[in-house]
């Protein structure tokens, strides 16, 4: 059974770069069948997909994130990682880790001075 979990700081101030860690167990991400996405839902608004990592490395990204994100692994620590670069307050959400049939418990990330 695939578990994640997601790390990182709770609040990051405006113009910053916010940098989370979703840590694997019961699967490898160099070798599943299928691709590690970074999701986000802003208070009272849907679920947001951000990107992808598959297993080979490629990623993938959201176009409305234009550029911002950076989705990178570490083999080694079976954790792959997430950096949004020049967050503003409209950043603000709970960050989730995920892979197909399978969610971390979510990290709230608030972005204010």
């Amino acid at each position: 059974q695939v578990q994640l979990q997601e790390s990182g700081p709770g609040l990051v101030k405006p113009s910053q770069t916010l940098s989370l860690t979703c840590t694997v167990s019961g699967g490898s991400i160099i070798t599943s069948s299928y691709a590690w996405h970074w999701i986000r839902q802003p208070p009272g608004k849907g679920l947001e997909w951000m990107g992808v990592i598959a297993y080979d490395g490629s990623t993938y990204y959201s176009p409305s994130l234009k550029s911002r994100a950076s989705i990178s692994r570490d083999a080694s620590k079976n954790q792959f990682s997430l950096q949004l670069n020049s967050v503003t307050p409209e950043d603000t959400a709970v960050y989730y880790c995920y892979y197909p049939g399978y969610w971390g418990q979510g990290t709230q990330v608030t972005v204010s001075s």
